[in-house]
């Protein structure tokens, strides 16, 4: 059996079932990693021993009720705290930080009895939506070598599609985790902001990055995004944004029972060819669904990348030198320089603060009608290395959302003649993962899904 290419909650069955070893499993993982690894560079760490050997006592007792992903791998992002592990968020001025302890999400999931055995690869502070930096250098897409898996959680998309992770969390500022998954074919949702803690991630939760920015789960299945949401969600007593707001299940929302829109162009770049066609081919699938373009989709680009550059970047520069880093990768570079022409005074800020409000009202208004939006996920797929920064307004479809604060999630729909993933972004009201979840489980199951990429996953006996 194909171990590996299994979702994260079948892994949890099998081991609960005595199917499967954690042990085992866990040995898949990492022979796969260091089969695969040197050619994708998406994992900078490895702790095998610590890994087997909390597998090897999960498999010495019964998992609880509280522990649904008992004994099951999982890697851990860069910008995360691990305890007892290097939390460098790929800048050099990190390169000797241990963290002290676990970031929020993983001590739930580790809580919920997952395994973390690896650390994947980030852009510098996470700040590019491309994953390449002084300290690891550069990590591939496991599709197209020559091309970038995304940023910032490239490392951990390009992994899980790989083979040698099911699962990571990840945090979402300007699509780092929609951006990943559409280019590597896999799963990844934003929840709604506010949803999930960002307690223990390098940069942390504040400052302006935090009217935007979300964490959220990364993996090869619908289903393992709505399995592992509920064990994210909710206040920790540190992030001031995380609230405790009602989760729904998606089992619970009927498709056709409301209206859904979708857009192929935001009016800022218009996406490829195929991607269009994509989309338009599963808009066909959907009953009660029209094409209706969000008010103000157009302008949300601008606001946000704005808004995040009204300092000219100076923030941007005093927190990279307050982690010791004196230099930085060309991408952090090109980073700032998008940054630089939006310095405005302060009454230019309000005015932005303003225009994201009335950005968000709008959104509101629009579901009032609709359940959910249906969008590309990026004008492109996977870009060749060092295109990002050029090609900043393809991310516009994603970035959109973390202004809306909306919940988001991209599912793998086609790809092109290359053979390069194609995502769909489905975008539902705040608070309502239910419905994004569902109808990205519902596309999942006729376009299926991830799709492995020609890195063949070992079979193990």
């Amino acid at each position: 059996m194909n171990l590996t290419s299994l979702s994260m909650t079948r892994m949890a069955q099998m081991i609960a079932a005595r199917e499967v070893s954690a042990e085992e499993l866990m040995w898949a993982h990492l022979t796969l990693l260091e089969r695969h690894n040197p050619r994708l560079n998406a994992v900078i760490e490895v702790d095998a021993q610590a890994a087997l050997d909390a597998a090897r006592e999960a498999d010495r007792r019964r998992p609880r009720d509280d522990e649904p992903f008992f004994g099951v791998p999982m890697t851990v992002k860069g910008a995360w705290s691990w305890s007892g592990h290097r939390n460098t968020a790929g800048t050099l001025g990190r390169k000797d930080i241990i963290a002290s302890e676990d970031a929020t999400v993983i001590a739930r999931m580790r809580a919920a009895g997952a395994i973390p055995f690896a650390i994947t690869n980030v852009p510098e502070l996470s700040l590019a939506l491309e994953t390449d930096n002084l300290l690891f250098g550069r990590t591939n897409n496991p599709y197209d070598l020559t091309r970038t898996p995304g940023g910032s959680g490239g490392g951990g998309a390009a992994a899980i599609a790989a083979g040698y992770s099911p699962f990571e969390v990840g945090g979402d500022m300007a699509g780092s985790i929609r951006i990943p998954a559409h280019f590597c074919g896999i799963a990844g949702l934003k929840p709604t902001h506010g949803r999930v803690p960002l307690t223990g991630y390098v940069p942390g939760p504040y400052g302006v990055a935090m009217l935007f920015a979300t964490a959220g789960p990364m993996a090869r299945s619908v289903e393992d995004l709505a399995a592992t949401l509920h064990l994210l969600a909710g206040p920790d007593g540190h992030d001031a944004y995380a609230v405790p707001a009602r989760l729904r299940h998606p089992g619970g929302y009927r498709i056709g029972s409301g209206r859904i829109a979708f857009h192929l162009d935001n009016g800022i770049l218009a996406p490829t060819r195929e991607t269009g066609m994509l989309l338009a081919r599963v808009a066909r699938l959907l009953p009660n669904i029209e094409e209706a373009t969000p008010p103000g989709i157009e302008e949300a680009f601008e606001v946000q990348w704005n808004l995040l550059g009204a300092d000219g970047g100076y923030g941007i520069e005093t927190l990279s030198r307050m982690q010791g880093t004196e230099e930085n990768h060309y991408l952090f570079h090109g980073f700032l320089d998008t940054l630089r022409p939006g310095k405005t005074t302060a009454g230019g800020v309000l005015d932005l603060l303003a225009k994201r409000d009335l950005f968000r009202s709008r959104i509101a208004g629009f579901f009032e009608t609709y359940d959910a939006v249906l969008s590309p996920a990026c004008a492109f797929p996977a870009l060749p290395h060092g295109y990002s920064t050029a090609r900043m307004a393809a991310f516009s479809y994603a970035s959109a959302h973390n202004l809306s604060g909306c919940p988001a999630v991209v599912v793998r729909c086609g790809e092109t003649p290359e053979g390069l993933p194609i995502g769909v972004q489905i975008t539902a009201p705040h608070w309502r993962e239910d419905i994004a979840l569902a109808i990205a489980a519902r596309l999942e199951e006729e376009f299926g899904g991830y799709k492995p990429p020609s890195l063949q996953p070992a079979r193990v006996r």
